[in-house]
């Protein structure tokens, strides 16, 4: 059993705030914690894949050159969300660590530092992206594709502000064990997704802009949901005060120490689709990307489990980091790695026995028809991968829960940009393999990288537990 921290603390009030009932999961058995905290967002993740398929879905039928154009738009879409889940996962550990530190006005100070720097990461973010929309397309090798990318991304980078919010507060929400509220707003925004985009593509003859305004209306109400607990109704455990707000040295750095490794972590990524992009289209052609693109989003649903059990891993092991409950860390990250395995396992199974069917869905009209066989194939090499991710992406939240943003990213650089890259090139070209390589080189790449993030992992755990005190706060640096 584990009991909560003693209730001394620089902030009187913090013991009856403990009454909060996400506080009060946090503090307790860390196996339950993780189920507890975990099963809302496993649910979240779960219907925002199936709405990603249902997008995907809806763009096929406008052809394979539509799908090629999301696929080169993906990694950059997917930067929107490095920096935004980024910054959401260093407010949020730093959160989590002071609610275990039972330092209550620290962690409000926290969230309003994090709503504050995600509001300059914005403008960083918007105004170059959709200015250069078209130059940055051309030179990714967009080619006949590039109108219909350029259509598609400068509607989502309009919409900036709606995607950073929503990550960044539901990461608030999730860092005070609040995922129930955090998952409402997540399944809502993507069930409103599938029902707007056939109205939007077909209804209002927007095409694959449709699809980019369905995706930022659906993000908006999502983000009114949580404007309105968090600032409106004030009901949250954190609260928020930004008058006479200054940035605070100390909380900055502390929320840089794991948000700068976890948005590069990501956007190291954004960079390895890129490439993966560039491999896929000089061994093959645009189709290549729509393959590669479409099982992509695809995979994305196996892995939804894992991203929700992610989730609660960061808002455990900072909590246990914080109480310095070491231990309590140990047996978090060793319960949900097993968890992760068998869902796994059990998702590749399935995949590789169900991908023609799969396949199917998305390849139904004449345009994209002559892409099933490749899809298919990708799908069943894809999915050896499946079990492995388990123990990098839980891995890599532990650190980033703990405050140890490096570990976690130089794991996944390894991963992303030298691994993965580097085994699809080999495959591709040097073996002659074409693209059916690149998928082999994913598989490898990501395996790798995934063992390497567990065994550190570990190693630091081990490390921790032998030579720190149980009553000492651990360095929380880089």
């Amino acid at each position: 059993m584990y009991s909560a921290p003693a209730e001394k603390t620089d902030s009187g009030n913090f013991p009856e705030e403990m009454n909060a009932k996400g506080v009060e999961i946090l503090s307790g058995d860390p196996k339950k914690a993780i189920i507890k905290l975990s099963v809302p967002m496993i649910v979240a993740m779960s219907v925002q894949t199936v709405y990603q398929l249902v997008d995907t879905y809806w763009v096929s039928g406008l052809g394979a050159d539509a799908l090629a154009a999301m696929g080169f738009v993906f990694p950059f879409f997917f930067i929107s969300m490095a920096l935004s889940n980024g910054l959401g996962i260093g407010g949020g550990s730093a959160i989590s660590r002071r609610i275990g530190a039972r330092d209550k006005a620290g962690a409000d100070n926290v969230a309003v530092h994090t709503i504050v720097m995600m509001m300059l990461l914005v403008l960083i973010f918007t105004i170059p992206f959709y200015v250069f929309a078209p130059q940055i397309f051309s030179l990714v090798g967009a080619g006949q594709t590039t109108y219909l990318a350029v259509a598609y991304a400068r509607v989502i980078f309009l919409g900036s502000l709606v995607v950073f919010f929503t990550n960044v507060a539901n990461a608030i929400l999730r860092a005070e064990g609040d995922s129930k509220r955090a998952m409402q707003a997540m399944v809502l925004g993507a069930a409103l997704n599938i029902v707007l985009d056939p109205i939007f593509i077909y209804t209002f003859n927007m095409g694959i802009a449709g699809a980019a305004w369905a995706t930022l209306l659906s993000l908006a109400v999502s983000s009114l949901m949580m404007l309105n607990w968090l600032f409106l109704r004030k009901d949250t455990f954190v609260s928020f005060n930004f008058k006479d707000f200054s940035f605070e040295k100390d909380i900055v750095n502390d929320i840089f120490r794991v948000t700068i490794p976890a948005s590069t972590q990501q956007l190291s990524m954004s960079l390895s689709m890129l490439i993966l992009n560039l491999i896929i289209v000089n061994v093959s052609n645009t189709d290549g990307v729509a393959v590669y693109s479409t099982g992509w989003r695809v995979a994305t649903i196996a892995i939804a489990p894992l991203i929700g059990i992610a989730t609660a891993m960061v808002s455990v092991s900072g909590a246990a980091f914080g109480a310095k409950e070491f231990e309590k860390a140990k047996t978090a990250h060793t319960y949900a790695i097993k968890l992760g395995l068998l869902i796994e396992s059990g998702v590749a199974v399935f995949t590789f026995i169900f991908a023609p069917q799969i396949a199917a869905v998305f390849t139904q009209t004449e345009d994209a028809a002559h892409i099933a066989p490749d899809l298919v194939h990708f799908l069943r090499v894809i999915c050896i991968f499946y079990p492995s991710v388990s123990l990098g992406m839980l891995s890599t939240s532990f650190f980033q829960g703990a405050g140890k943003g490096m570990n976690a990213l130089t794991a996944n650089l390894l991963r992303t940009i030298v691994f993965t890259p580097l085994f699809a090139a080999l495959f591709a070209f040097t073996l002659n393999m074409g693209q059916v390589g690149a998928w082999w080189g994913i598989v490898i790449g990501n395996g790798m990288g995934a063992g390497v993030t567990f065994v550190w992992a570990r190693l630091y755990l081990s490390t921790i537990l032998n030579t720190e005190p149980l009553n000492k706060p651990i360095e929380q640096g880089f």
